[in-house]
């Protein structure tokens, strides 16, 4: 049986989907009992746990052969990562007492950067999680393709692509989220001693005048990528509610 967190979200419901799919067996772990409810239907185990409860963690965890973790998501954290840290420290409690087989642990290209980002918070998770006697795995994911569905309306509507990556001619890692799920429940189901780091992106790198020019021809339209001028972001941010 593998434990899978996240199992809501469109990635930890993929790895959990993909487990299924090859005859495994999961032990779905939400915070909601009723959205665990259409896990249950699909013959998960349900396992009741927030990611900050050490306790219902380890429980979650114990007797499984490999758990699969992911950190919530904090796009707008405090500067000392205390959301992450608390999360990050119930797993570390849990996943020592309760010493599952392995652990893969979704993380992201750039988390070993030391400059100040969000992609800090992985880095911590790593550096944490990286001391436990468990093997364990960290999947360095590219950027999802997926985030490209944001920049469907503006460019169907103005023709317009803001881009936050910039130069929008330069080449980004980026990846589909239903093949990060599909390595990590490979991960899940393979065998190794100590500590892995595992980069996926796909087989080509895409810059935004690419995806673009896609969503033009896909809109039968004009679009172009325009990137959101590097001053005007705090006051963008922090229009939409952003504190940090």
């Amino acid at each position: 049986m593998y434990a899978v967190t996240g199992i809501t979200g469109q990635v930890g419901g993929q790895v959990a989907q993909a487990l299924l799919e090859g005859g495994q067996q999961v032990r779905a772990v939400v915070r909601d009992p009723a959205k665990g409810r259409p896990w249950a239907a699909k013959g998960c185990e349900i396992a009741l746990a927030d990611v900050t409860d050490a306790s219902a963690l380890r429980a979650a965890f114990e007797n499984v052969a490999g758990v699969f973790v992911l950190l919530p998501p904090h796009f707008d954290p405090s500067p000392d990562f205390r959301e992450s840290h608390r999360a990050i420290d119930a797993f570390y409690s849990a996943l020592s007492a309760a010493k599952p087989g392995k652990v893969v642990c979704l993380s992201t290209v750039g988390a070993q950067a030391t400059q100040p980002n969000l992609l800090n918070q992985l880095g911590l998770l790593e550096k944490r999680l990286g001391t436990l006697s468990t093997p364990v795995a960290f999947l360095r994911a590219g950027w999802f393709i997926e985030n490209s569905k944001w920049d469907i309306e503006p460019a169907r509507s103005t023709g317009v692509m803001p881009t936050y990556l910039q130069p929008a001619d330069k080449p980004v890692p980026m990846v589909a989220t239903v093949d990060v799920a599909r390595v990590a429940a490979e991960l899940q189901q393979q065998d190794w001693q100590g500590k892995r780091i595992v980069e996926l992106e796909g087989p080509a790198r895409i810059t935004p005048n690419e995806i673009a020019a896609c969503l033009a021809r896909l809109l039968k339209r004009d679009v172009h990528a325009q990137p959101v001028p590097r001053d005007t972001w705090e006051s963008t941010f922090r229009s939409s509610g952003m504190r940090n």
